[in-house]
């Protein structure tokens, strides 16, 4: 395993819990404002699934000349 492969994983889960966590706690907490918390939430879920599944950032290019 590669160490990109680790940190994208990391990353992509913290961003998956967090944005899950802001989700559920507006809502569970001010019911009236879960509009506000789905926008920022479903944004950071969305980012930390992209983060979690893209794999071509680990192939590596050969140099061109």
């Amino acid at each position: 395993m590669s160490m990109n492969f680790i940190s994208r994983t990391i990353s992509g889960i913290v961003s998956i819990v967090f944005g899950l966590y802001i989700m559920f706690a507006v809502i569970l907490d001010k019911p009236d404002d879960w509009l506000w918390s789905l926008v920022p939430g479903i944004f950071l879920v969305v980012i930390g699934i992209f983060i979690f599944i893209n794999k071509k950032e680990d192939d590596i290019e050969k140099i061109k000349k």
